[in-house]
């Protein structure tokens, strides 16, 4: 593990299995939702994870914190191996790692208060020392000012303490969340299509929360999102994801500026650009199909049934490397075949139909 890296993944696996017989009693396959996933997240910052529907990003998340259990691989977190770990010392790891999930309205209780929320994991694990200091040994007046306290930094009144999750708007309900996943001063927080639920409006002042607490607690962020355009204002690194593994992973400037990777170009000339003089002139590329079944993925390179650089039999017959190309700028690992040509521009798009030209 690297001297500055808060999580390691490495080889990470999630296989679903796939039962058959009356009483589901034979297993004829798997479904690789997640299928040997590799990365670093440094920190204090943040990394953001990308790809289509279907492609494993939230699998991912949740193996991370065993919610869902990973088939192999390992998940070191801060030098402890997360999946070695049994019920009590995993409980107390799970302190420090919290999770925001996609839609608040069906993570929230409907049956119980926000004071009910936030309250409930400070008495499943108690307050950190600075805290019990801070509020008294009262732990019933402790945990209700630290929940208070908590809805005041997410821009809620103390007045929501005793309503309900229905009561509140989208974005509330998402500031909520949030309160509840740093009630208990994590290190690292796993959102999950965070703000994909809310209008557009909202979803910036989501946005510009996180980054504040980011600044304010000194957070570490794993961002699960399909949304690029989030993922570039928000994230430091980016990964992107294709059928279970992760196929390119730079710098967010470095990746928006020059992507590699064909599924990443295809990707980042599907974002529109507000200015319609510079929509009409660019160059855009299709993607032939559809996903393929994760439960029987393509041979050779995953993304070869769809890929318009395709260069026919080593696409078809071997794997690509997830590899680390330095003369391609810091920090960038590309899987693919052919990426230095692509930097160079010496390979081209196989199939003309694929490439929408700009119009004239």
């Amino acid at each position: 593990m690297t001297d500055d890296a808060l999580l390691q993944v490495r080889g990470l696996q999630v296989h679903f299995p796939i039962r058959q017989g009356l009483v589901f009693d034979r297993t004829v396959g798997h479904v690789r939702a997640v299928d040997g996933v590799d990365l670093s997240v440094a920190r204090g910052e943040t990394y953001g994870l990308v790809g289509e529907s279907g492609c494993g990003k939230s699998t991912l998340g949740r193996a991370l914190l065993r919610l869902e259990e990973p088939t192999a691989g390992s998940v070191v977190f801060d030098g402890t191996d997360v999946r070695a770990l049994k019920a009590e010392p995993l409980r107390r790891l799970r302190r420090r790692m919290q999770m925001v999930f996609q839609d608040p309205l069906s993570s929230l209780d409907p049956r119980q208060s926000v004071e009910s929320l936030l309250v409930e994991p400070l008495q499943v694990h108690g307050l950190s020392a600075q805290d019990a200091e801070e509020y008294g040994r009262d732990s019933a007046k402790a945990h209700l000012a630290k929940a208070s306290a908590m809805l005041e930094v997410v821009g809620l009144p103390r007045s929501a303490l005793s309503r309900y999750p229905h009561e509140f708007s989208g974005g509330q309900r998402q500031r909520i969340g949030i309160a509840r996943a740093i009630v208990l001063n994590p290190d690292l927080v796993i959102a999950d299509e965070p703000v994909s639920a809310l209008d557009v409006s909202v979803q910036a002042q989501v946005i510009n929360l996180l980054e504040d607490l980011q600044e304010l607690l000194g957070l570490t962020y794993l961002v699960i999102a399909h949304d690029l355009a989030v993922v570039r204002h928000i994230s430091d690194t980016v990964g992107v994801m294709y059928l279970g593994r992760l196929v390119e992973e730079a710098p967010s400037d470095d990746l928006y500026e020059r992507p590699l990777h064909p599924y990443t170009i295809a990707l980042m000339s599907a974002i529109p650009i507000p200015d319609p003089t510079i929509e009409d002139r660019r160059e855009r590329i299709l993607l032939r199909g559809d996903l393929p079944s994760p439960a029987n993925p393509p041979s050779g390179c995953r993304f070869h049934t769809r890929c318009p650089f395709r260069q026919a039999t080593r696409c078809d017959d071997e794997v690509p490397e997830l590899r680390v190309i330095p003369t391609l700028g810091e920090g960038r690992r590309v899987a693919c075949h052919w990426a230095e040509e692509i930097a160079a521009g010496t390979v081209g798009v196989a199939d003309p139909d694929l490439v929408v030209e700009p119009a004239r």
